[in-house]
């Protein structure tokens, strides 16, 4: 064995699960000329296993978008325990990055391709006056939201759609199809609104495109009628502006063995 812990050892599939800030990395994807939390990753598994290390998430973030549950994996010849490469690399990333655990997969496990369905948190704080501590981490909503209008919103994207009308123009995909598993809003205090969504699988900026449209109705500006529209019109113009990126969390990602 070698002073980075290789050996001849068959290669092994480790699974991470990270929480992340993301108010600092331009998204979780490695970019030329802007520093993401991929490369962050991959830099301090390099440091610690001496070696390149590629690393293939669940999914994208994008800039400013957070992670309590994001799922990452990667192959690696060495004899180092899940719990050892944990703490080990724990201590090499910065603190706005944590790895919460560490588990041995089977080979075929694939972070994004095993993946049955992921839930986001969308942080709403719905006040007349800011937060200094939460700006990074909620969307400020001045003007009084209600509820009402917007859960019957929710109602409506339950189920498999055409997602069209909530996708970033010039995303690559093959379908625009979701099934959407659970849409829902809470009020977790006075002046506080969560959204939470679970599906099969997000298209770039949907969960912002369809928060953003349904505070417009929540607003009063747009109605529950004029919601079923866009929907069913399946046009990226006719929705409304896409929620900002500090109130959004990646909370979990769901596996058939978990």
């Amino acid at each position: 064995m070698n002073r980075n812990g290789f050996d001849s050892a068959a290669r092994r599939n480790i699974r991470l699960t990270l929480e992340y800030d993301g108010s600092g990395y331009h998204g979780w994807q490695r970019q030329a000329g802007s520093l993401s939390i991929q490369e962050v990753v991959e830099t301090r598994l390099g440091v610690m296993f001496g070696r390149d290390v590629g690393v293939r998430a669940s999914g994208r973030t994008d800039a400013g978008v957070h992670a309590r549950g994001q799922v990452v994996n990667f192959y690696i010849r060495a004899r180092l325990k899940p719990e050892e490469i944990l703490r080990g690399l724990n201590s090499l990333l910065p603190d706005d990055i944590v790895v919460l655990a560490a588990e041995e997969v089977d080979e075929s496990f694939h972070a994004r391709f095993s993946a049955l369905s992921k839930t986001y948190e969308y942080h709403i704080l719905n006040r007349p006056v800011p937060s200094a501590l939460l700006r990074n981490y909620v969307w400020h909503v001045r003007r009084e939201l209600n509820p009402e209008p917007m859960e019957e919103c929710l109602g409506m994207i339950l189920g498999v759609n055409d997602f069209s009308a909530f996708m970033a123009s010039g995303s690559p995909v093959n379908s625009t199809e979701r099934n959407m598993f659970r849409a829902t809003l809470e009020q977790p205090g006075p002046d506080s609104l969560k959204f939470t969504f679970e599906a099969n699988g997000f298209l770039r900026h949907m969960v912002r495109n369809i928060t953003g449209t349904v505070v417009e109705v929540g607003k009063g500006k747009r109605t529950p009628e004029d919601f079923a529209r866009i929907l069913r019109g399946r046009d990226r113009r006719q929705a409304g502006a896409t929620a900002p990126a500090a109130g959004l969390y990646l909370m979990s990602v769901n596996y058939s063995s978990d």
